[in-house]
Order: structure tokens, then C-alpha cells, then sequence
């Protein structure tokens, strides 16, 4: 897969595999216990996800949440995703979120400003510079994404070991 060439900040994929789901949560639970300390594989019914462990991780290591679903045929529908760290993209999410905010409240406010023919220079700064907050905290995004790519390799292999 070639990760570094997606726009998306959060990889997703989907696969048809011809091994069946309780097969594929046997070998996840074998290799478990053999990768434990460099990587961390939590289980949970259909849901696997992958991480880097304790020793090795960075702010901008990702993990891979799969989720497994089973076929009629027999097969397993696997629908992936690549993702920073919950506790980052809750904050990165959290930090759009104000600025979006911010933005919004000023846009009012030169919108009232302009109305009464008041001076709204000063909000106009603060929206622009919301903006240009915004382009850099995508970029920030892109580029933790991109530092974690030989990680996103690591764990795209523990993820092949598991459902071949």
C-alpha cells in the first residue's frame, strides 16, 4: 500500500480474505503473545487493533484498527484503518474545533461591525490568523503522518502475519 501518497490523514482500506473470522482472532491471539513487548495487540469480539508498543512509540506513531466482519461465502470482510494515537486525534480534533469556533464567533462580529459601520480591522486579523492556524495544524498532521510511515509499514506486516 503506498501510504506516503494518500491525501487522507487517516489511511482506510477494505479487503475480502478467504479465511474465516475465528481463524484470523486464533493467529492474532498466537502472535500476541510473541510480539508483546515491541507491539501491542489488543482484541475485542471482531475488533483488532494494532500499536506500537511502549519502548518503540513516538507522538506520531499510528496504530491500525481493524474490524473483522463475516461473509456469507464463508470469507471475512476486513475494513481497516490507520490512525494517530486516540489521545492525539482527540486533541488535534478538539484544537479544530476552537479554531473553528473562534473563527466563527468573529465572522460574527465583523458581519455586526460592518453593519453599524464600525472599525473591524482587528476581527478580520483574528480571522485570517484562525485560518492560517487551521492550514498549519492540518500540515502538522501531515507531517507526524508522514514520520510515522515506517512504523505504519511495521504494522501493516503484523497484519498480513495475521490474516494469511
Amino acid at each position: 500500500m503506498e501510504h506516503h501518497k494518500e491525501l487522507k490523514l487517516r489511511f482506510r482500506f477494505d479487503k475480502v480474505v478467504s479465511k474465516p473470522v475465528e481463524a484470523i482472532l486464533e493467529s492474532c491471539e498466537e502472535l500476541k503473545n510473541k510480539v508483546e513487548p515491541d507491539y501491542k495487540i489488543k482484541i475485542s469480539e471482531h475488533y483488532i487493533r494494532f500499536s506500537i508498543g511502549m519502548l518503540k512509540r513516538e507522538k506520531h506513531s499510528p496504530n491500525l484498527k481493524i474490524t473483522l466482519e463475516k461473509m456469507e461465502d464463508g470469507n471475512t470482510f476486513i475494513k481497516g484503518t490507520y490512525g494517530p494515537d486516540p489521545v492525539l486525534w482527540a486533541i488535534f480534533m478538539f484544537l479544530h474545533f476552537v479554531v473553528a469556533s473562534v473563527f466563527l464567533i468573529f465572522m460574527v462580529i465583523v458581519y455586526s461591525k460592518w453593519i453599524l459601520n464600525q472599525s473591524f480591522k482587528f476581527d478580520l486579523m483574528i480571522m485570517f490568523s484562525m485560518t492560517i492556524i487551521w492550514f498549519l495544524l492540518y500540515f502538522i498532521a501531515r507531517l507526524n503522518r508522514s514520520k510515522g510511515i515506517s512504523q505504519m509499514r511495521e504494522l501493516e506486516k503484523l497484519y498480513n502475519k495475521v490474516i494469511s
